[in-house]
Order: C-alpha cells, then sequence, then structure tokens
C-alpha cells in the first residue's frame, strides 16, 4: 500500500490553462473546476495530489489517496462531444486493456471519473520505438474490438464523421485539388455505412494514450467510444507518425493491416479521406495512385 499523498494546493497544468481563453463556458468552467474538485475530493474520500504535468487539454487529471489507503486517479474534464461516453466505455470493456473506473459523476459542464492508476504510467511513446509500437497498439484494439449488445448506448461512427466534415467546411479550405478533395470527402462520407463488421472503437488511441501497468503491460486510457468500422480505428495511431506517413503512407498502411488482421485498401482509403478533412495534402498526393478512388 502507497503512502498517502501530501495535501497540495490547487494548480492548472500547463496544457490546460490553454482551455482557459477558448471560449466563455470554458472560461466559466475554469471558475468552478476548483470547487469541483474539492467537493468531488469529500464526495469520494480522496485525498488529491498536484495534477500531472503537462497535463492534457480538456481535463484535471491528479493523483488521489482513497479512504482505504489504495491509489487512484481523478480526472475532472470539460464535457465535450467526442468524449461523452468514456465512462461507458470503461465499463463496458471492463479493465480488459483499459483502466477501470470506480466512480463516475457528470456536471452540467463536467464529467468527472475516479480511474485505476497505470504505474509506473509511462507513455508508450517514450517506451518502444515506432516499429514496435506498432504491435502494442495493435494487439491491444483487437482486445477491445468487440460488440455491444442491443440497447448500448454508444454513438455510431457516422455521427463523428458527420460533426468533422461540418467543421471542415467551417475553415472554408481551398484545396491545391478539388478532384482529390471531392473524393476523400466521398469515401469519409461512405466508408463507415459499408463496413462488414461493428465494433467498439476506441477512436484516439495513440502512443500517449497506451501506459506502462502493473495489472497488464498496457492500458489505454481516455478513450472516445463509437460503434463503427474497426478499419477506422487504426488510423490516430499513424497520424502520429508524420514521417512515415510522408515516406510510405501505403507501406505503413499495408503493416497496420496486417497487424489488425484488416483489409490494407479499406485502411489506405480512411487514411486518404482522414488526411484530406485534416488538409495534409501531400499525404493525400502520396496516397492517391495506391487507393480505388
Amino acid at each position: 500500500m502507497s503512502d498517502p499523498l501530501p495535501p497540495v494546493a490547487f494548480v492548472i497544468p500547463a496544457n490546460l490553462r490553454r482551455l482557459a481563453t477558448a471560449g466563455d463556458r470554458e472560461s466559466a468552467w475554469f471558475a468552478v473546476l476548483p470547487g469541483l474538485v474539492t467537493e468531488l475530493a469529500e464526495r469520494w474520500s480522496l485525498r488529491v495530489g498536484a495534477p500531472y504535468e503537462p497535463g492534457g487539454t480538456s481535463a484535471w487529471v491528479a493523483p488521489v489517496t482513497r479512504s482505504d489507503g489504495s491509489r487512484a486517479v481523478l480526472k475532472v474534464g470539460f464535457r465535450h462531444y467526442e468524449a461523452r461516453d468514456e465512462a461507458a466505455g470503461l465499463r463496458f470493456w471492463s479493465g480488459h486493456g483499459v483502466v477501470q473506473v470506480f466512480q463516475s459523476q457528470v456536471y452540467d459542464e463536467t464529467t468527472a471519473l475516479l480511474l485505476e492508476e497505470c504505474r509506473p504510467g509511462t507513455m508508450l511513446s517514450a517506451s518502444l520505438p515506432p516499429v514496435e509500437r506498432d504491435e502494442v497498439i495493435a494487439k491491444v484494439l483487437k482486445r477491445l474490438w468487440m460488440t455491444p449488445p442491443p440497447g448500448h448506448p454508444f454513438r455510431p461512427l457516422q455521427n463523428m464523421v458527420e460533426m468533422w466534415e461540418a467543421g471542415f467546411w467551417r475553415s472554408a479550405p481551398v484545396p491545391p485539388d478539388p478532384g482529390l478533395m471531392r473524393a476523400g470527402l466521398d469515401l469519409w462520407r461512405t466508408l463507415p455505412t459499408t463496413a462488414a463488421d461493428e465494433v467498439l472503437l476506441c477512436t484516439d488511441l495513440h502512443p500517449d494514450n497506451v501506459l506502462a501497468a502493473e495489472r497488464e503491460p498496457w492500458l489505454v486510457v481516455d478513450p472516445k467510444p463509437y460503434v463503427g468500422d474497426p478499419a477506422y480505428d487504426a488510423i490516430q495511431h499513424m497520424l502520429n507518425f508524420p514521417d512515415r506517413l510522408a515516406t510510405d503512407p501505403a507501406g505503413f498502411a499495408g503493416r497496420m493491416a496486417a497487424l489488425l488482421d484488416l483489409d490494407a485498401l479499406r485502411i489506405r482509403q480512411y487514411l486518404f479521406a482522414r488526411c484530406v478533412i485534416e488538409e495534409q495534402w501531400d499525404v493525400v498526393k502520396t496516397l492517391a495512385p495506391t487507393v480505388d478512388v
């Protein structure tokens, strides 16, 4: 059993400070955040430590000691669209490849979670070279891809796809190749509707969200669950390696397809479409000859 955490003054981690000036809702949330942490500590009988630095961009996260002396993590997040079902997803996966959730509470603008602590908690990005990270990500993803039961609360991947496309048009892009843009957007809309299998996706699985742990070698944190095509889930990991994408995006897609037992063309198509949405035109042009558009 670990020693209790010493009491500390409330501070905002460096990355989270940027949210304070994002808008009126965010500013109002920051005003009540210290009180929420205090209320949750009392409700769940926690001794709260200093938050992790530099921290995330939408949640205040800190180690805590529970009343029985065990350690956990308190996550107090600003409610946003993609992360709505984090607690439900963690409960559905029930600790299989993900951190366990002990408590959760939803307020008007806040989602609070009491989570399993990963120790030592080292990020996958700081632990293994890129090629070995591919293998860890693939093993974790295949564990998470389970079919939720009828009546589940999770949104379809198509919902997120439509939201991202709306954001793309709001930015009023001027594409260097309108034909490739149209092809990418067509794939972005249609791929989620043609999936042979639909499973619960993580959608935001990258090496900083996979932590070294004791209960299992690696545990996922901060999932953003949607139900849909497993081929989509390979893309977030790949986008964290711009050099590999610039050099050989089709080869990288083929490697992930082999590790995940998925169709390489389908992964290339998702990657092509996602890079159009994110206006990564150099990768789009490199992928275009290898994608059936």
